[in-house]
């Protein structure tokens, strides 16, 4: 018996699934193949879309606030119960230090815990009019929706789709990336042991490339929200149009991290490796170019240095690592290519760009500098542990490089003047900034992108909003 489930989750059971190809896991650690996971096909995802209009509209969507509350509140304790359990799968599967997974987990455990709470406040409003009467707003939810999660983040992702998706009243079939399905099957065994009903969330692993365009095809999808590269979500895009499906897309990114000459440069070089060194720099919100004021370019160069030297790499199970292995050989390339595509146009690479285990996809963390703004390092989205670094003198030209990306994900500012962090910040296109700070997700907060970064928001109330329709009623005075 398997110790982790490896089965379709649908309709409340782990069902095997006939004459389709089983997905091959590999452990990034020590490139190991440790176990095979079944993949759902079309009629699989008939089924599912059948079950979960069945529980929409016989269950849950009539189901009291007060009800589905607890049911939320009842996941979130399940979670908390299993946290070891999904985290060491999480690192297994996809080289996550155990630490950061276990963080993740408790993260995912909260979200649940947010939108249970958030039900008895969420609602329309009374409107005046001027025809006078009474008009009011409500918010339905749509009915079924599909969320396609991505292999980086796979539990907390899952978690902040799923969530606030049933906390507005909706049932959800759930796509986890191809190579990352393991968490999320271990949310079902969280949903049978939370006793929440049959076909409210099912759980669909497999090819993406199968089921992505089934998704769009389905009219009784009602929205899908997904999160991975800017290129996979502008074809899903394209396919949902056909239905005029909704889509919620969060994507690529290459963010800045803006660190001016008056910053408290030792917390500024401490903390800013990891803002885009963590989970192996494979992150969207990895602050991967980096803008330092002339005057403390130098010593900010160094001090960051060091500060990576001391970043511990290795064993994704042992307490202490930092960062672990890549995904896969094929992420671990795709990253080679940009740092020798530095090295041959004679950038300086700082420090790393080697292979610092034998065993396993690990590659060192990456500082280039003398970097020119043509650079693939500097322009395109790495996915991977590598920084890029770069001086200025002039805010405004500093500021319009800031902004000449697709992307518009994340970003930090780095300075003591209050002034010139809420005139950065404001100037800055992201849809997530910190001061000071390089903390992009909050379980309160709206968190997504400008331009190519996405459309919609995950988190907060209004993520819960975009799982609604909104519905105004008008109600003449009776005279």
């Amino acid at each position: 018996m398997n110790a982790y489930p490896n089965q379709v989750f649908l309709n409340g059971q782990f069902v095997s699934v006939p004459d389709t190809q089983p997905t091959s896991l590999i452990n990034p650690a020590d490139e190991q193949a440790w176990i095979e996971v079944q993949s759902a096909s079309l009629a699989t995802l008939s089924s599912a879309v059948e079950g979960a209009e069945k529980s929409f509209h016989q269950i849950w969507k009539s189901l009291t606030p007060g009800k589905r509350a607890a049911a939320l509140y009842r996941v979130a304790a399940e979670i908390r119960k299993n946290q070891r359990r999904i985290a060491e799968a999480e690192s297994k599967n996809i080289g996550k230090p155990i630490s950061d997974a276990m963080d993740e987990v408790g993260l995912g455990a909260r979200v649940f815990e947010y939108y249970a709470g958030a039900i008895s406040q969420f609602g329309g409003q009374t409107l005046p009019v001027a025809s006078g009467g009474l008009d009011y707003t409500v918010r339905e939810p749509l009915g079924v929706v599909a969320a396609i999660t991505p292999w980086n983040f796979p539990f907390p992702i899952a978690c902040w789709k799923v969530a606030p998706a049933l906390a507005a009243g909706n049932c959800v079939i759930l796509k986890p990336a191809t190579i990352s399905p393991l968490s999320a099957l271990l949310l079902g065994e969280i949903i049978q042991q939370a006793e929440i009903p049959e076909g409210v969330l099912q759980i669909l692993p497999g090819s993406g490339g199968l089921l992505g365009p089934a998704f769009s095809k389905e009219s009784r999808i009602r929205k899908i929200s997904f999160t991975g590269s800017t290129e996979v979500g502008k074809e899903i895009m394209r396919m949902a149009s056909d239905q005029l499906q909704r889509v919620s897309l969060e994507l690529g990114g290459k963010s800045p991290n803006i660190v001016f000459a008056d910053a408290d440069l030792d917390k500024a070089a401490g903390q800013s490796p990891m803002s885009v060194y963590a989970n192996t720099g494979q992150d969207c919100c990895a602050r991967s170019r980096i803008f330092v004021e002339a005057p403390v370019y130098d010593e900010f160069v160094a001090k960051f240095i060091e500060s990576t030297r001391q970043i511990k790499v290795g064993d994704p199970m042992k307490p202490d690592t930092q960062i672990g292995p890549m995904v896969s050989s094929d992420q671990r390339d795709s990253v080679e290519t940009f740092i020798q595509s530095a090295r041959d146009a004679g950038r300086n690479i700082r420090i790393g760009g080697d292979r610092p285990l034998n065993k396993g996809f690990y590659l060192s963390p990456t500082v280039i500098t003398d970097i020119e703004f043509g650079d693939r390092c500097w322009k395109e989205e790495i996915f991977g542990p590598v920084v890029c670094v770069t001086p200025f003198t002039n805010e405004v030209e500093m500021m319009k490089e800031v902004n000449n990306t697709p992307y518009g994900l994340s970003g930090s500012v780095w300075t003591r003047d209050l002034h010139r962090a809420l005139r950065i910040s404001r100037g800055i296109e992201s849809g997530v900034i910190s001061v000071n700070s390089h903390s992009s997700v909050h379980v309160e907060a709206p968190f997504g992108g400008f331009k190519a970064s996405g459309i919609g928001r995950d988190l907060g109330i209004n993520a819960m909003e975009g799982y609604t329709e909104l519905k105004n009623i008008y109600i003449p005075d009776l005279q």
